[in-house]
């Protein structure tokens, strides 16, 4: 059964069609993206899965006969009782299903959340397979169906209403898309200005995805998902700010808490289709529509600016550094200066036509 509605006509996907190939040249070569010349920097930074546990790392000890650590010591048996039972009866429970057991002996979500991540990594087990799920907040919409592991079947569509992200990503079975590219976009906001905007109908087939900012376990599963089933081109729209470009750099590189399930959750191939710092400058944005970047701003691009895989990236640091220079910073909504639709009627349509990505 073919999708509908049908977007632009083949010839518009060309670019996008020889950027998947050598994608896919990429894939079967098992090559990662270290440019020509560049040297390995010893660090936690691999470029073919992203940041990753150092070998000989730090350790918390955390003992049983220590006044400072018995309670942290048994809310670790406390879930670990949990997933024992959770597995031996094959069921699932979210964090927050965990936390509500025993509210007054967790005492907060946070203390449940940071003993579970110790126990995945402590087990080199992901979450999902100690029986534990995140709750989602995570939205997809486009040329994409699958089927639930209870046997639902699901079919996103490019309508005004998305679809939430499964709170089960590795139960999805028979998922099927014709989509040409992924974009996944940082806020939410600009998620659904797209949809009523009808980009995702005039760019069909593709798929959008939303993490409404920080992306939740599952939606970074989900994109993983989609690229290793389909290898399709990934695409992010984030703010040109450093916490924008933190985001994009979760999907792509992932983060240091989960650096321990790298390899399940990181797409290195993704690339920044905007919003560029470059493209401010050619688009002649009024400063009046641009931010002062904080010192907090400063600090954070400065930081990531030091980052092992930015070696990798010469064309991201530049963007970087121009950014830096500029000491100014702009939301995506910045575009409507230009014109209310402009993002989705004009600037990302030539930017997937023309290959605008970096």
């Amino acid at each position: 059964m073919a999708f509908a509605p049908m977007g632009p006509e083949a010839s518009f996907f060309d670019t996008l069609d020889r950027h998947r190939a050598s994608l896919l040249a990429m894939v079967k070569r098992g090559a990662g993206e270290t440019p020509a010349g560049a040297t390995r920097v010893a660090s936690r930074f691999d470029d073919s899965v992203g940041l990753q546990m150092k070998p000989q790392c730090t350790t918390r000890k955390i003992r049983s006969d220590s006044p400072r650590s018995v309670k942290k010591f048994a809310l670790i048996l406390k879930i670990l009782s949990m997933i024992y039972k959770l597995i031996q009866s094959n069921t699932y429970a979210t964090k927050r299903d965990i936390y509500y057991t025993d509210s007054q002996l967790f005492g907060n979500q946070a203390a449940v959340d940071s003993a579970i991540d110790d126990i995945s990594c402590m087990l080199k087990v992901p979450r999902r397979g100690l029986h534990v799920l995140s709750t989602s907040k995570g939205l997809i919409a486009g040329n994409l169906r699958y089927m639930e592991e209870d046997g639902t079947r699901v079919q996103c569509t490019c309508s005004a209403t998305a679809t939430a992200v499964p709170t089960n990503i590795q139960g999805m079975q028979n998922l099927i898309t014709d989509a040409k590219f992924l974009l996944i976009v940082e806020k939410d906001a600009t998620f659904q200005r797209l949809l009523d905007d009808n980009f995702c109908s005039r760019m069909s087939p593709c798929i959008m995805v939303t993490g409404k900012g920080i992306p939740d376990l599952n939606t970074r599963l989900l994109v993983k998902k989609l690229w290793d089933t389909f290898h399709i081109p990934v695409f992010t729209l984030v703010d040109a700010d450093p916490y924008g470009i933190e985001i994009m750099c979760i999907y792509k590189y992932g983060s240091m808490s989960m650096s321990f399930e790298a390899h399940n959750l990181t797409i290195p191939t993704i690339r920044w289709l905007g919003l560029l710092p470059s493209d401010i400058q050619r688009l002649n944005i009024p400063k009046d529509s641009l931010i002062p970047l904080t010192k907090h701003d400063q600090m954070k691009l400065e930081s990531i600016l030091k980052r092992p895989y930015i070696t990798y990236q010469p064309l991201w640091k530049k963007e970087l550094e121009m950014m830096a220079d500029a000491k100014m910073k702009a939301e995506i909504q910045a575009l409507t200066f230009v014109s209310p639709d402009f993002l989705s009627r004009v600037y990302l349509p030539n930017k997937l036509r023309s290959g605008g990505w970096i």
